[in-house]
Protein backbone atom coordinates (compact mmCIF):
# COMPACT_ATOMS: atom_id res chain seq x y z
CA UNK A 1 0.00 0.00 0.00
CA UNK A 2 1.59 3.28 -0.92
CA UNK A 3 -0.69 5.67 0.82
CA UNK A 4 -2.61 6.35 3.91
CA UNK A 5 -5.57 7.71 4.98
CA UNK A 6 -5.91 11.11 6.33
CA UNK A 7 -8.66 13.40 6.93
CA UNK A 8 -8.34 16.34 5.13
CA UNK A 9 -8.25 18.85 8.57
CA UNK A 10 -5.12 17.73 9.18
CA UNK A 11 -3.68 19.04 5.68
CA UNK A 12 -1.25 21.38 5.16
CA UNK A 13 0.39 23.01 2.12
CA UNK A 14 3.04 21.44 0.87
CA UNK A 15 1.42 18.00 1.95
CA UNK A 16 0.66 15.12 -0.71
CA UNK A 17 -2.41 14.25 -1.36
CA UNK A 18 -4.22 11.57 -3.84
CA UNK A 19 -6.28 13.67 -6.33
CA UNK A 20 -7.93 11.22 -9.53
CA UNK A 21 -5.30 9.01 -8.69
CA UNK A 22 -2.46 11.39 -9.45
CA UNK A 23 -0.25 12.20 -6.03
CA UNK A 24 0.00 15.37 -6.05
CA UNK A 25 1.40 18.19 -3.94
CA UNK A 26 -1.01 20.67 -2.11
CA UNK A 27 -0.48 24.68 -3.03
CA UNK A 28 -3.15 26.14 -1.13
CA UNK A 29 -6.10 24.82 1.14
CA UNK A 30 -9.06 26.81 1.58
CA UNK A 31 -11.83 26.31 4.03
CA UNK A 32 -15.17 27.74 4.82
CA UNK A 33 -17.33 28.44 7.49
CA UNK A 34 -19.71 25.97 8.65
CA UNK A 35 -23.22 26.67 7.20
CA UNK A 36 -26.56 26.42 9.00
CA UNK A 37 -26.91 22.68 8.17
CA UNK A 38 -23.59 22.14 7.04
CA UNK A 39 -20.02 21.40 8.37
CA UNK A 40 -17.31 23.41 6.94
CA UNK A 41 -15.68 22.47 3.39
CA UNK A 42 -12.49 23.05 2.39
CA UNK A 43 -11.34 23.53 -1.20
CA UNK A 44 -7.69 21.74 -2.35
CA UNK A 45 -5.96 23.54 -5.03
CA UNK A 46 -2.72 20.76 -5.73
CA UNK A 47 -0.11 20.08 -8.75
CA UNK A 48 0.29 16.45 -9.61
CA UNK A 49 3.90 15.21 -8.86
CA UNK A 50 4.29 13.27 -12.02
CA UNK A 51 1.50 14.79 -14.39
CA UNK A 52 2.66 18.57 -13.56
CA UNK A 53 -1.15 19.82 -13.92
CA UNK A 54 -3.16 21.30 -11.50
CA UNK A 55 -5.82 19.35 -9.35
CA UNK A 56 -8.65 20.44 -7.29
CA UNK A 57 -11.44 19.43 -5.17
CA UNK A 58 -13.97 20.31 -2.48
CA UNK A 59 -15.45 18.46 0.35
CA UNK A 60 -16.08 18.69 3.95
CA UNK A 61 -13.21 18.86 6.19
CA UNK A 62 -13.95 15.57 7.87
CA UNK A 63 -13.88 13.80 5.04
CA UNK A 64 -10.99 10.99 4.67
CA UNK A 65 -8.62 11.14 1.93
CA UNK A 66 -5.66 9.40 0.93
CA UNK A 67 -2.49 10.51 1.16
CA UNK A 68 0.63 9.19 -0.57
CA UNK A 69 3.40 8.13 1.33
CA UNK A 70 6.13 9.56 -0.19
CA UNK A 71 9.77 7.45 -0.17
CA UNK A 72 12.99 10.38 -0.78
CA UNK A 73 16.19 8.45 -1.88
CA UNK A 74 19.63 9.58 -2.78
CA UNK A 75 20.73 8.01 -6.48
CA UNK A 76 24.02 8.02 -9.16
CA UNK A 77 23.79 8.52 -12.35
CA UNK A 78 25.40 5.57 -14.56
CA UNK A 79 24.45 6.49 -17.92
CA UNK A 80 22.10 8.51 -19.90
CA UNK A 81 20.81 7.90 -23.71
CA UNK A 82 18.02 9.42 -25.65
CA UNK A 83 16.41 11.18 -23.11
CA UNK A 84 16.33 8.64 -20.02
CA UNK A 85 18.60 7.90 -17.27
CA UNK A 86 20.23 5.06 -15.79
CA UNK A 87 20.38 5.48 -11.77
CA UNK A 88 21.71 3.20 -9.22
CA UNK A 89 20.36 3.27 -5.82
CA UNK A 90 22.83 4.03 -3.31
CA UNK A 91 21.46 2.02 -0.53
CA UNK A 92 19.59 -0.97 -2.55
CA UNK A 93 22.30 -0.86 -5.58
CA UNK A 94 18.91 -1.83 -8.12
CA UNK A 95 19.36 0.14 -11.02
CA UNK A 96 16.72 1.58 -12.90
CA UNK A 97 15.27 4.42 -15.93
CA UNK A 98 13.70 7.41 -15.56
CA UNK A 99 12.87 9.67 -18.43
CA UNK A 100 13.35 12.69 -17.82
CA UNK A 101 12.88 16.15 -20.13
CA UNK A 102 15.25 17.80 -22.18
CA UNK A 103 15.99 20.90 -19.97
CA UNK A 104 17.13 18.10 -17.28
CA UNK A 105 19.16 15.71 -19.18
CA UNK A 106 21.59 18.64 -20.12
CA UNK A 107 22.35 19.15 -16.59
CA UNK A 108 23.05 15.25 -15.66
CA UNK A 109 26.17 14.03 -15.75
CA UNK A 110 27.40 10.57 -15.84
CA UNK A 111 28.80 9.66 -12.25
CA UNK A 112 26.52 12.37 -11.01
CA UNK A 113 24.65 11.76 -7.09
CA UNK A 114 21.12 12.92 -7.33
CA UNK A 115 17.80 12.70 -5.47
CA UNK A 116 14.36 11.56 -6.60
CA UNK A 117 11.45 10.74 -5.04
CA UNK A 118 9.21 7.41 -5.53
CA UNK A 119 5.75 6.90 -4.83
CA UNK A 120 2.98 4.38 -6.42
CA UNK A 121 5.08 2.19 -8.58
CA UNK A 122 6.67 5.59 -10.05
CA UNK A 123 9.79 7.69 -9.76
CA UNK A 124 10.73 11.46 -10.13
CA UNK A 125 14.43 13.23 -10.22
CA UNK A 126 13.70 16.19 -7.78
CA UNK A 127 17.21 17.51 -7.56
CA UNK A 128 20.42 17.51 -9.76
Amino acid sequence: MDWEQEEIRNLKENHYIIIDDEPCEIKSIDTSKPGKHGEAKARIDAVGIFDNKKHSMLNPVTTKVRAPIIDRRKGQVVNKSGGEVNIMDMESYDTFQISVDDEMYEEIEQGQEIRYLETMGKRKITQT
